[in-house]
């Protein structure tokens, strides 16, 4: 490798160990390849497997300058086929107890790596914000450290405040009767940066009755690192987060939007990264043939994401409201998406969507979201799904689970008017009204039309020029 070893930036991404947080930094990690870094990708030993599994043994082989890395995750093994998303709070008392160690050895195996002139020296860490060991392992190595922002502008913020709702008294709840008595509605006025924002609009670890709540400790410890970073990225863009985006540009000085990164990837020719991946499940491609068959933004797309779990009522309940919709959906069912495990969707409600319903068990997102067929995307409102949705140029019907979902629907319903949230007690009948509503109703035009100047923007500012592609090369630059 000789002088090329020494030429070459290095950058180490270590992204939070679930599916959304892989997706978002596996993109960042191909356009930093695509512009002349070296790539480690470093994920847990439990996923990389699922990875492997998903795409092949041999399916991240041969990738020159892009390899991945593993460290444990110091839970116990998951009895099961491995094929299922892992408890949230559980990694992330794992994350604060049990990552550096591994972290610190890995760095050490590739500094030995670049000494023997196989890679090029390290040069900077890319961190998921939520894997705060990262910034002490890189002080450590004095290595400079980049975090990344995987959600919305407003989530990051949020956590930076969390202490302040914690002392103004207002989390945590009195009990659990506050959860439905309207003290959720109440508007959230010490958070500067955030106009008419309601508690249940925030990060939904808000709801907690629990003064010592591990995951509330857990994401103030995370953001009590923010500042130690050399720089921080976005994956979105000004235009959609404008207020938000400008208190926190007063509070960081090397703060920068780089997003939509499916926008950039769109615009970039990857070459043979194309076939690389992150999907943990393996991915239905027929799917993408069954939607040929399909007139031009007819199709509903429903995807609950890696981590919603729908009751089995609910799952019914959504089933028939899809069916009696008369619309035809792709609907993707995990295999960990019902509470309980396995179910089964009656021969009746088979025998009633044979002709225009599909369900299969994963897909390639983008690729859906983005073919002809698609004219609306029932989504648990994650920010890759948001995002990606935008892109497509797709409305949504929003059914927030968790985490910053809460805070992507409000956005997505209220402030960019691109999408219609069903009630969290979900009915068949509300189902039915907002399907027909989203495809063929005049909202769903107003939606459609507003999303595709979200979509253009995203584009603008992805493309040579544009915010977000000045801001990557200015982040390059720095580092």
């Amino acid at each position: 490798m000789g002088n090329l070893a020494k030429t070459k930036p290095h950058a180490v991404l270590v992204p939070f160990p679930a599916q959304g947080h892989i997706n978002a930094l596996f993109k960042l990690a191909k356009l930093l390849h695509l512009r002349g870094f070296h790539i480690t990708f470093v994920n847990t030993e439990y996923n990389h497997q699922r990875l492997l599994k998903s795409r092949g043994p041999n399916s991240l082989d041969g990738f020159n300058g892009f390899k991945f890395e593993t460290i444990p995750d110091g839970l116990t093994p998951l009895e099961v086929n491995g094929d299922v998303s892992q408890d949230i709070p559980s990694l992330c008392q794992s994350i604060r107890k049990n990552f550096l160690l591994p972290f610190g050895e890995l760095l050490a195996k590739l500094q030995e790596s670049a000494i023997a002139g196989v890679t090029p020296p390290v040069t900077c860490i890319v961190s998921d914000c939520y894997m705060p060991f990262a910034i002490q392992a890189a002080e450590e190595h004095a290595l400079s450290t980049i975090i990344f922002n995987p959600c919305n502008a407003c989530t990051f913020l949020t956590a930076l405040h969390i202490r302040t709702l914690l002392e103004k008294g207002l989390i945590p709840l009195k009990d659990e009767s506050y959860l439905t008595n309207g003290y959720l509605d109440n508007i959230v006025d010490c958070i500067p940066g955030l106009k008419n924002f309601r508690l249940k609009d925030l990060l939904d670890l808000v709801r907690t009755t629990d003064p010592h709540d591990s995951i509330v400790e857990f994401v103030i410890e995370a953001a009590n690192t923010f500042h130690r970073a050399s720089t921080i990225v976005f994956n979105t863009y000004n235009e959609i987060e404008s207020d938000v985006m400008n208190e926190l540009y007063s509070m960081f000085p090397s703060l920068y939007t780089i997003g939509p990164l499916s926008s950039f990837l769109n615009q970039t020719p990857q070459n043979n990264l194309e076939s690389l991946g992150s999907n943990l499940w393996k991915e239905d491609t027929k799917c993408l043939k069954w939607l040929e068959s399909k007139k031009p933004q007819s199709v509903v797309y429903v995807n609950f994401g890696s981590y919603a779990v729908l009751t089995p009522e609910q799952l019914l309940e959504f089933a028939w409201g899809l069916a009696n919709s008369k619309q035809p959906f792709l609907w993707i069912i995990r295999p960990d998406l019902v509470i309980g495990g396995s179910f089964i969707l009656s021969s009746k409600f088979e025998n009633e969507i044979s002709d225009r319903g599909l369900i299969t068990s994963w897909c390639p997102q983008e690729q859906v979201l983005n073919h002809p067929s698609i004219g609306g995307f029932l989504t648990h409102c994650g920010w890759n799904s948001t995002i990606e949705s935008i892109c497509a140029g797709v409305p949504m019907l929003c059914w927030p689970f968790f985490a910053d979902q809460p805070t992507n629907c409000r956005y997505i319903c209220n402030k960019w008017e691109i999408g219609i949230e069903i009630d969290t007690n979900v009915k068949r009948e509300e189902v039915e009204k907002l399907i027909n509503e989203l495809m063929v109703g005049e909202k769903g035009k107003k939606m459609r039309q507003k999303v595709m100047e979200l979509k253009k923007k995203a584009y603008e500012n992805t493309s040579p020029g544009g915010c977000s592609y000045i801001n990557l090369e200015k982040v390059i630059k720095e580092v």
